[in-house]
């Protein structure tokens, strides 16, 4: 059975996009064929950090207003066999996007894929409450700072209130918890929330954390998922989280500060 994942949250910037394409690469790697679509109608990044932006022919707007098929908006990765891209459309208003025509093009991708990773921008506009209506999983991205968790908090609301499990009395959806951009140093400092103040807070499982690294940026820039760039500890970092969620008993990584070694202390580095 097929299901449907939207990866979430209430403030912009936090790496929904980054997380959306690591996620989806990383659930193809482990062998679920997998789509992941782009709903920031208007801007459309995914297609960028998955590298295929020249590719770009079809669109979701195009299929929802039969002006392309499926198959020929759908964007096949070269890296990973099972992955595949739906792109936004980057020349249209959000108000383009129907309820109606959305549902269709789910049930059609629910036909032929595992997994369905949607990408939503930010806030509580239309693009954010039409990818997050048919989710049957959410995962709640923020950072580990107070404003971002309050947002994070409304949209776990809304998806307890604003989706289709709920108006029409299903089980709810599974709602799980990723923090990004997390540095153990600054919380020990007391500059940055620690993943135990908003795991409190939010009180929703908690998938893990991903680490503050440079490479995050760099591979995003190259059109490469994090979870494919080499030496990454976020790509790590998102390998242990999907594994998490597809119910592996994963130790929890990155949320101590290192301890240096002896040479280390000694050189100072």
């Amino acid at each position: 059975m097929s299901k449907v994942v939207v990866v979430t949250s209430g403030k912009g910037g936090v790496g929904k996009t980054t997380t959306s394409a690591a996620v989806a690469a990383a659930l193809a790697v482990r062998g679920y064929k997998t789509v992941v679509i782009d709903f920031d109608v208007g801007l459309r990044n995914l297609d960028l950090i998955m590298g295929c932006e020249r590719r770009v022919v079809y669109d979701l707007l195009n299929v929802i207003h039969g002006e392309g098929s499926l198959n020929q908006a759908l964007i096949k990765d070269k890296r990973v066999g099972n992955l595949y891209i739906l792109p936004a459309s980057q020349t249209r208003d959000k108000d383009a996007l129907t309820m109606e025509g959305v549902s269709k093009v789910i049930e059609q991708l629910r036909e032929s894929f595992e997994y369905i990773v949607c990408d939503s921008p930010a806030g509580i506009e239309k693009g954010a409450m039409t990818a997050m209506y048919l989710a049957d999983e959410a995962l709640v991205v923020t950072n580990p700072e107070i404003s971002s968790v309050r947002d994070s908090d409304r949209i776990i609301g809304m998806l307890a209130s604003k989706t289709k499990r709920a108006e029409e009395g299903e089980d709810p959806v599974n709602v799980h918890l990723i923090i990004t951009r997390y540095d153990p140093d600054r919380v020990d400092g007391g500059d940055m929330l620690s993943a135990e103040d908003v795991c409190e807070i939010l009180a929703i499982p908690f998938l893990g954390a991903v680490p503050e690294s440079k490479l995050v940026l760099a591979a995003s820039n190259s059109g490469i998922p994090v979870t494919m760039a080499e030496d990454c500890d976020a790509g790590t970092a998102y390998f242990d989280i999907v594994d998490r969620f597809l119910g592996e008993e994963v130790p929890y990584r990155f949320l101590d500060v290192q301890k240096k070694g002896f040479f280390s202390r000694f050189f100072g580095s």
